[in-house]
């Protein structure tokens, strides 16, 4: 199956959301499989570096874990199709610990050791408590007959997802896990890789960030998938089309400039709470911190409405000379 996207058709080939094209691999073997069903585990944003969103753009629908409630937010808006659990995936079902980066939330992690030791990347992190289900529940509660494949990525509690798994009622035709410690970088799969192979699945591609598995039964996939990465320039990456308003090259360019033109002349007329989140974001705030809260405060300042008024004018009616 083919399916050009706009994104595509923008750029000349296809548009890879993932770091290490871990899209593109998954597309040689599943694609002509499809539309399909995916279960991403620790999906992220829903679009940067992430795994399923190829899939989703051509079609395909899934079920997307994301604890992060920053995160998991978006998806509602993003990608309606998918189903969302705004959880966590363990060995066990009911309560467990989640340590959030609010900046690099990459790193947020289950596994206190990591969490510590993953500081030295430069951000700190805080605790929640949040619902968990084991990887066999989740399926079950969403009635899932299908799974063309399962991503995991989840720093460091590989390990935990694969062992919360009926694999003999629920097989991914492919499950690709990342395989690095979060910390170091090296190489963590040795954990975790017994489970899969005990299960059928054999083993295909290690991408240096990834490793690939594909089930037994599926001899014609696991052929499709490459045993080495792929041709880095058969894709665009993400970083090749940079932010929007700034790189003529990016597809969304021209729509990007009208949404700000349009931002810009409806500054004053926004309630404060839309400002200080917008400023919020800009300044990578966690919401819940005392500086968050202090840029709330200030943003009922007569300067502060006179700025914002100020920087309008030239966009929504008003004269600049």
């Amino acid at each position: 199956m083919t399916t050009t996207t706009g994104a595509t058709m923008a750029l000349g080939k296809p548009l890879s959301y993932t770091q290490n094209l871990e899209d593109y691999h998954l597309w040689l073997a599943l694609g002509a499989d499809g539309p399909g069903v995916y279960v991403d585990i620790g999906g992220g944003h829903p679009i940067a570096d992430n795994v399923s969103m190829w899939f989703y753009e051509r079609g395909w629908r899934g079920l997307v874990v994301e604890p992060q409630a920053a995160l998991a937010g978006l998806y509602a808006h993003a990608r309606p199709r998918d189903a969302l659990f705004e959880g966590l995936v363990g060995r066990t079902s009911g309560a467990h610990d989640l340590h959030v980066f609010p900046r690099l939330h990459g790193l947020s992690t289950t596994v206190s050791a990591n969490a510590e030791r993953s500081q030295v990347h430069g951000d700190t992190y805080r605790t929640v408590s949040l619902p968990m289900l084991t990887l066999a529940d989740l399926c079950r509660r969403h009635a899932l007959q299908r799974i063309d494949f399962l991503k995991i990525d989840v720093e460091g509690a590989e390990a935990d997802v694969l062992a919360g798994n009926d694999w003999k009622r629920f097989r991914p035709k492919v499950v690709v896990c990342e395989a690095i410690d979060p910390a170091t970088n090296k190489p963590a799969h040795a954990d975790w890789e017994p489970i899969l192979l005990e299960a059928g699945y054999r083993f295909r591609l290690d991408d240096t960030l990834n490793r690939f598995y594909v089930a037994s039964e599926c001899p014609e996939i696991y052929e499709r998938l490459p045993a080495e990465r792929g041709d880095w320039a058969a894709v665009t990456h993400m970083y090749e089309i940079g932010k929007a308003p700034e790189s003529t090259s990016h597809p969304d360019h021209a729509l990007s400039l009208e949404l700000a033109r349009g931002l810009w002349a409806e500054l004053p007329l926004l309630d404060r709470p839309t400002v200080a989140r917008l400023l919020g974001r800009a300044r990578g705030l966690d919401p819940t911190s005392p500086e968050a809260a202090a840029l709330a405060r200030n943003l009922d300042s007569e300067t502060m409405r006179t700025a914002l008024a100020r920087i309008a004018c030239g966009y929504d009616g008003g004269q600049i000379g």
